[in-house]
């Protein structure tokens, strides 16, 4: 039997919630629950977003494939359209010009104005922030994100002006994608198990051939992995987080669209994930005096060059030819290999990019989810 969502005050619902518990009791995928809406995955996303509503058409889609009835469906909308206007009223009365001061506005294409508005404008802009981020207010909010920068482990660049909002903003709309991919329970050993299966992959060229694999393959240890792309004021590289204690996400942003750049991140979140459990740091490029950031480029760097290959790396001749066979016997890209040639002064940072590959967008993007 479905059940309505209890009305609360100060609260709301979202549908996407009653979306996600049936599409997780009947084990659909994505793309089973996409086939039957109008506009496929776009819709899906915008309805665990909050901002596509549930109309005929949409209902009778989440009735064919996820159970209730097209009623249902629609009399959850109307719920959750109450209660957020309640809500909504409740933060323009209190808390709304801090909190419109303080969070850019959620848009397709990053961070809007932000600053008091009036009347409608301004009703509706504190709307959006309630339901992107899926908080009740400002006090929700600074406890669910205002923290964040404690609560997830960033790597960001330190030469540029970063905006907190906008860092939540890129982090949430990983925990949007995330939770469209299916996992198996956290399993830190066997992730562990496979890291050297995980960085053969990079030998793979395009992201629309080996993203694919990796997702697959993290997945079957209970890793989301999500790719978003930064929005303006946002200079994160990777995040990795805890999202319940059964699932864990490694959230790329792909900046700098080279494969070593990203397989160094991709390590470096899961060597978080491994060796720091849930304590609570920030990694930045450029912190090296951190103990904890130090132990996860570490642990990045062992798995692209082990240990006992390391010395072999100092004398390698920096050509080419030299290059590529070294990095075959090791199973990983030439292009990692370039790449820690650089970071441990062994060559200058110009040398030998042509071995590095870089993508555009363009080859990026039919690879996501």
């Amino acid at each position: 039997m479905i059940h309505e969502p209890a009305l609360d005050r100060d609260w709301f619902s979202k549908p996407a919630d009653s979306l996600l518990a049936m599409m997780q009791r009947k084990r659909l995928a994505p793309s089973d629950v996409a086939r039957d809406l109008p506009g496929g995955l776009a819709t899906l996303r915008g309805l665990l977003a909050g901002h596509v509503a549930i109309d005929e058409a949409v209902a009778g889609g989440l009735a064919a494939t996820l159970g209730g009835t097209t009623t249902f469906w629609l009399r959850r909308q109307e719920l959750y359209e109450a209660s957020l206007g309640r809500v909504v009223d409740a933060v323009l009365a209190s808390d709304g010009d801090a909190w419109l001061a303080m969070i850019p506005v959620p848009t397709s294409t990053g961070p809007a104005t932000r600053g008091r508005t009036a009347g409608d404008r301004r009703r509706a802009d504190v709307e959006r922030r309630l339901v992107f981020f899926d908080v009740n207010g400002a006090e929700a909010w600074s406890r669910r994100y205002g923290t964040l920068r404690c609560e997830t482990r960033f790597w960001e660049s330190a030469a540029f002006e970063v905006h907190p909002g906008a860092t939540a903003m890129w982090l949430r709309q990983g925990e949007l994608e995330a939770a469209l991919v299916s996992t198996d329970a956290w399993d830190p050993d066997g992730l562990s198990a496979a890291i050297g299966e995980i960085v053969e992959l990079s030998r793979i060229g395009q992201p629309v051939r080996f993203l694919p694999r990796l997702r697959a393959m993290l997945a079957r240890f209970g890793v989301a992995l999500v790719v978003v792309r930064a929005p303006e004021g946002c200079r994160a590289s990777g995040a990795a987080r805890m999202l319940s204690p059964i699932k864990a996400m490694v959230l790329a942003s792909f900046r700098h669209r080279s494969d070593d750049h990203f397989w160094f991140t991709l390590l470096h979140e899961i060597g978080h994930l491994l060796l720091h459990g849930g304590r609570t740091f920030i990694d930045e490029e450029g912190a090296s005096d951190d103990e904890l950031e130090l132990e996860a480029n570490t642990f990045a760097a062992n798995h692209i060059i082990p240990h006992d290959r390391q010395q072999e790396l100092a004398s390698l001749r920096p050509d080419h030819e030299s290059v590529i066979r070294f990095s075959r016997k090791l199973r990983v890209a030439p292009g990692l290999t370039v790449g820690q040639m650089q970071h441990r002064g062994l060559i200058q940072r110009n040398w030998l990019n042509k071995l590095r590959r870089t993508w555009t967008w363009e080859e990026i993007n039919p690879a996501l989810i």
